[in-house]
């Protein structure tokens, strides 16, 4: 029977008019993966931050190899040999990649740092991930998909007993994420024990010992993945019986409202041309690195293309200069990346959800308060995103309620061309069949919908047609019941070429 490494009795934390955790208890053994799931809002990053020693103000116990642990600090939780992975990266842009991995724990020769040393760890390090990076490579240049293994090379060379992984593949492609596998494997192997935290069933079903719940701040329960069924884990997490099916749509599709002619950027992607209808979702997949992101933000505006054009409304237009320019044509862009590209922080539920819409909700210079508030609560309602009040800060919401808001925003324009892209990335189960549901009631409306995803199921799942990239071109276009996910596959990576 291997030994208790980490018990968490009583945890619970408030914040103002929200009982984030309450009573949480915990524990994880000696070399055992833990995977740890709930719905956004569960209170999963917020027991996260307290063992890790990013949030205080929390009452309960933790004991460590049996023994009372204070962590008030991220250092202490380091030093105690706790490491943590999180979902959102901390990374530093400027700076190396070697120089991140060690950053505060920089190998030192008579005094000052050994530059050769530290990047002949780095180099070991990556070597096990399967990492082809050079250590001097300064990481703002990289993919966020490798910025998330360099993340995972950090945690390991600091001798970890605990490493926490907060949706550690959300960035990754498949190849990645099967590396990742086997590391974590190696690191059971090796006596390290992992929590692991994710929204991903196929993943915690193959690599966890066992499964915890929270749900609305509280403590459901713990199974033996081996003895656990999903729709059981999935009725623990929600409190109800949940569909993940994908629902079939029975509205018309239309004229075609929006098309790409022969759209390219140096280095990204090139000559890329299709069409999108009304009432459609034209699903867009290929690997990490495929150019599906750059396409989006070139038809944005938020990056120059060297050449192409669109046709909207019968229309042929030039590419949008600018995300303003793309706003007054009716296009909408919810990225990839919530937390930096698509809110402020710092800034209320009300303010983000019609930073899109002041046109319309202002006279002159002075904003009718009235007449935003009203929106703000009528998408509120609409898309059930659980706040306590439309003043709350942005940052103080979960990832899921976080990424309606985003799509909050956007329905507040009044765009019809919409571009999705990974719109369920990190999101729960029961948030994922709200957004599913949203986007069949907008194409049921006249909206268009281009959804770029990672996930194969969803993209087969919700798409009408589907555009399959790769290493920057088109593979081809699909209808969704003429293709199976091995052929999208096989375009994805140039097999089919071969």
């Amino acid at each position: 029977m291997a030994e208790t490494l980490l018990k968490l009795t009583g945890i619970t934390k408030e914040f103002p008019g929200v009982l984030a955790l309450n009573k949480v208890q915990l524990d994880i053994k000696e070399a055992e993966v833990l995977a740890l799931v709930g719905e956004n809002g569960a209170g999963k990053s917020t027991l996260i931050k307290i063992l890790t020693g990013a949030l205080g103000g929390w009452s309960g116990e933790i004991l460590w190899k049996g023994k009372p642990l204070k962590v008030n600090h991220p250092w202490e939780a380091q030093q105690a040999g706790i490491s943590t992975i999180y979902q959102e990266l901390t990374l530093c842009p400027d700076i190396t990649v070697a120089e991140n991995v060690f950053l505060g724990r920089e190998p030192k020769k008579h005094g000052a740092i050994d530059w050769a040393k530290m990047n002949a760890m780095t180099a070991e390090v990556l070597e096990k991930l399967d990492v082809h990076v050079a250590p001097t490579e300064k990481v703002g240049r990289l993919t966020v998909a490798t910025q998330q293994l360099i993340e995972i090379a950090r945690a390991l060379t600091m001798n970890a007993q605990l490493i926490i992984m907060d949706e550690p593949t959300s960035s990754l492609s498949e190849h990645e994420v099967s590396t990742l596998m086997r590391i974590v494997k190696d690191l059971k192997a090796n006596g390290i024990s992992v929590l692991y935290i994710s929204h991903k069933f196929n993943e915690i079903f193959e690599i966890s010992d066992r499964i915890s719940v929270l749900r609305d701040g509280e403590y459901i329960g713990s199974v033996n993945t081996e003895d656990a069924k999903l729709d059981d884990v999935l009725v623990m997490m929600v409190g109800r019986t949940v569909n993940i099916r994908f629902k079939e749509r029975t509205n018309k599709i239309g004229d075609v409202i929006f098309a790409v002619e022969n759209l390219t950027t140096a280095g990204a992607f090139e000559d890329l041309s299709f069409e999108l209808h009304e009432g459609e979702i034209l699903g867009v997949s290929g690997l990490v690195g495929a150019g599906r992101t750059e396409m989006a933000r070139a038809i944005f505006g938020i990056d120059k293309s060297d050449s192409g054009a669109i046709t909207i409304g019968g229309k042929k237009l030039p590419m949008p200069r600018s995300p303003k320019e793309a706003l007054k044509l009716g296009i909408g862009f919810l990225p990839e990346d919530r937390k930096e590209e698509g809110l402020v922080l710092l800034m209320s539920v009300q303010e983000n959800s019609t930073l899109t819409a002041l046109a319309k909700n202002r006279h002159n210079t002075v904003i009718h308060s009235k007449q935003e508030r009203s929106l703000v609560e009528e998408y509120v309602k609409k898309l059930t995103i659980k706040t306590p009040s439309i003043e709350q800060l942005t940052r103080n919401l979960s990832g899921g309620n976080q990424q309606k808001v985003v799509i909050a925003k956007w329905l507040a324009s009044e765009s019809k061309i919409l571009i999705f892209d990974e719109p369920t990335r990190g999101i729960d189960v029961g948030a994922k069949a709200e957004i599913y549901d949203l986007m069949n009631e907008l194409v049921a409306q006249g909206y268009g919908i281009i959804m770029i995803s990672s996930e194969l199921p969803e993209v087969i799942g919700m798409s009408d047609r589907i555009l399959v990239m790769h290493e920057g071109r088109s593979a081809g276009i699909f209808e969704k019941d003429a293709v199976t996910p091995e052929e999208i596959m096989s375009y994805a990576t140039g097999a089919d070429r071969n």
